[in-house]
C-alpha cells in the first residue's frame, strides 16, 4: 500500500491511498464467503457456492462493493497510523478515486488534524489570586449553620413568620380551572426560602393554622406556563426551630471536640482549607485563559460545528426538537435566537481551543495516564451519574467515550503542571505556595483541575461536617 499526505490547512490533511489487489486477497475472501452464505445456488450448501458462480449470478460489481466497503476504513487508518505528525480529531470524508478490478484501489480521506501550536514558556506566567482570609463572622455564620442541623422543630400557637417551618396544603385555579398540577397537601416549606411560588412567602407570613389566603402568581411550568393562577395556600401548622446553646455540651453533640473553642477552632481551619482550594481553582482557571490567551490556535472548523451541532440539539431536546417553542422559550429570557446561536458558537470555538491547548501541552510535558488515574475518575464520574462503575464502563465503552475520558485525565494533569511551574501570587503581591494541594510531583495524585472537581466541599456549609449526624428534629 502507498499513502502520502497532503496538508490543506493547519487544521486539515488529505491521505491519498492506493492499494494493490493482492493486499486485498483476505478482503475478497470474507466478501465471496459472507455473499455466499446469503444467496442460494441450486447443487450448493450455504457458505460453499465458488467465486466464479457468484460472479457469474450476481456480477463482479457486488463483490467489489463488499470489498471496498470492507478494506477502505481498514487502509484509512493504516494509513493514518502511518502518517507522521499527523493526529485526526474528526470523522473522515473519504471518496473512492479508482477501481481498476485486479490492479489497484485508490481513494483519498479529508480529515480535520491537530494543529501544530507554539505554547508560551510556562515559567513566564503569571497570576494573582485572593487572599486567603477567615473572618470571625465567617466562623459564627458556620457555627449557626452547624446548630441550625441540630436544631428541633417546636409547634407554636401564633401566626407565621420568617425562617419558620409550615405545613401547608396548596390549589390554584387559572380562569376558574383547576390546575392539579399544582395542587398538594402537608407540604413542608420553610418561610422565606423561596424558589417555590413567586409571592407564596408574603402569603403565608401573619398566618396562623387553619388560615388560608389567595394571592395572584404567574405558573413557570405544566400545562399553564407563564398564565396567571389564583393560588390558595392554607397553613395548617406553625412551627419554629429551636437551637441548642452553644455550649461544650453542644462540641460533644456535634462533633469529636470536648469544647466549643476547639470545635471554632476546627471550623476555622476547615474554612481556611476551602479558601486555599478556592485559590487553586483561581489559579487553575487564570493561568489556562493566560495560556490560551498567549496561543494562536488555528480551530478545526468540522470539530467546532459539531460542538456547536451537540450544545444546539441538546438545548432544543427539551423541547421536543421544536424550534417555535425554543424560541418562545429564549424570548422568556429576554434573547433572541441570533444572540444564542452567537453565544453557542463562542463557547464551542472557546472549548476547542482550550482542548487543544492542553492536549499540545500533555505532549510538551510528555503526560502519561496510568491504569490507577483512569479507574479513579471513571469511579468518580460513576458517583456523579450515579451508577454502579461496571455499568458506567459499560456504557461508555459501548459509546464509544474511554477514549474521551483517559484524554480528559491527560489534560488535567497538564494543567497542574503549567499551575506549578506558574508564578502564584496574593493580591499584596505574596507568592502562593500550592503544591500540598497540587502534589508534590508529576505522578503523584491530585485535584482535577479541568473539571474544578478537587476533592474538597464545593461550599462552606459542607466544610462543616463533623463525625457527629443529628438525630431527627
Amino acid at each position: 500500500m502507498k499513502s502520502t499526505v497532503e496538508r490543506l490547512s493547519p487544521t486539515r490533511v488529505r491521505i491519498n491511498v492506493e492499494v494493490p489487489f493482492d493486499e486485498l486477497k483476505p478482503n475478497f475472501d470474507r466478501a465471496y464467503k459472507t455473499i455466499g452464505q446469503q444467496v442460494r445456488v441450486p447443487g450448493f450448501r450455504p457458505g460453499k457456492v465458488p467465486a466464479r458462480i457468484i460472479d457469474a449470478r450476481l456480477g463482479r460489481g457486488v463483490v467489489l462493493e463488499q470489498v471496498v466497503n470492507d478494506a477502505v476504513p481498514a487502509k484509512y487508518t493504516e494509513a493514518i497510523t502511518a502518517a507522521e505528525d499527523v493526529t485526526p480529531i474528526g470523522r473522515p470524508e473519504i471518496e473512492v478515486t479508482e477501481i481498476a478490478d485486479g490492479e489497484k484501489l485508490a481513494f483519498h480521506a479529508e480529515v480535520d488534524v491537530r494543529p501544530d501550536i507554539s505554547l508560551p514558556e510556562l515559567g513566564s506566567i503569571a497570576v494573582s489570586v485572593d487572599d486567603v482570609e477567615v473572618t470571625d463572622e465567617q466562623v459564627d455564620e458556620q457555627l449557626e449553620n452547624l446548630r441550625a442541623r441540630f436544631g428541633t422543630l417546636t409547634g407554636v400557637d401564633r401566626p407565621a413568620a420568617e425562617d419558620d417551618f409550615v405545613l401547608i396544603d396548596l390549589s390554584a385555579t387559572v380562569d376558574g380551572e383547576a390546575v392539579e398540577e399544582a395542587a398538594t397537601t402537608g407540604f413542608s416549606y420553610q418561610v422565606g426560602q423561596g424558589g417555590l411560588i413567586d409571592g407564596i412567602d408574603e402569603a403565608i407570613e401573619g398566618l396562623s393554622a387553619g388560615e388560608e389566603k389567595t394571592f395572584t402568581s404567574k405558573l413557570v411550568a405544566g400545562e399553564f406556563a407563564d398564565r396567571d393562577a389564583e393560588v390558595t395556600v392554607k397553613v395548617t401548622a406553625v412551627k419554629e426551630r429551636q437551637l441548642p446553646e452553644a455550649d461544650d455540651e453542644f462540641a460533644q453533640l456535634a462533633s469529636e471536640f470536648d469544647t466549643l473553642d476547639e470545635l471554632t477552632d476546627d471550623l476555622r481551619s476547615r474554612l481556611g482549607r476551602v479558601r486555599r482550594m478556592e485559590q487553586v481553582t483561581q489559579a487553575r482557571d487564570k493561568v489556562l485563559d493566560a495560556i490560551v490567551d498567549a496561543t494562536e490556535v488555528p480551530l478545526p472548523e468540522s470539530v467546532v460545528k459539531a460542538e456547536v451541532d451537540n450544545a444546539v440539539h441538546d438545548a432544543i431536546h427539551g423541547f421536543d426538537h421544536d424550534e417555535d417553542k425554543f424560541a418562545e422559550f429564549l424570548q422568556t429570557q429576554g434573547r433572541t435566537r441570533e444572540e444564542f446561536d452567537t453565544e453557542t458558537q463562542e463557547a464551542a470555538e472557546k472549548s476547542v481551543r482550550t482542548r487543544l491547548v492542553l492536549d499540545a501541552l500533555a505532549d510538551a510535558e510528555e503526560i502519561s495516564v496510568n491504569d490507577q488515574e483512569l479507574t479513579e475518575r471513571i469511579i468518580f464520574q460513576a458517583q456523579q451519574y450515579q451508577m454502579p462503575p461496571e455499568e458506567f464502563v459499560q456504557r461508555i465503552q459501548q459509546a464509544g467515550q474511554l477514549g474521551a475520558i483517559y484524554a480528559d485525565v491527560r489534560r488535567s494533569k497538564a494543567l497542574i503542571e503549567a499551575v506549578r511551574a506558574a508564578t502564584v501570587t496574593d493580591a499584596a503581591g505574596e507568592p502562593v505556595d500550592l503544591s500540598d494541594l497540587l502534589g508534590e510531583d508529576a505522578d503523584e495524585e491530585a485535584p482535577d483541575v479541568v473539571e474544578g472537581s478537587v476533592e474538597e466541599p464545593a461550599d462552606e456549609a459542607a466544610a462543616v461536617s463533623t463525625t457527629k449526624a443529628p438525630t431527627s428534629a
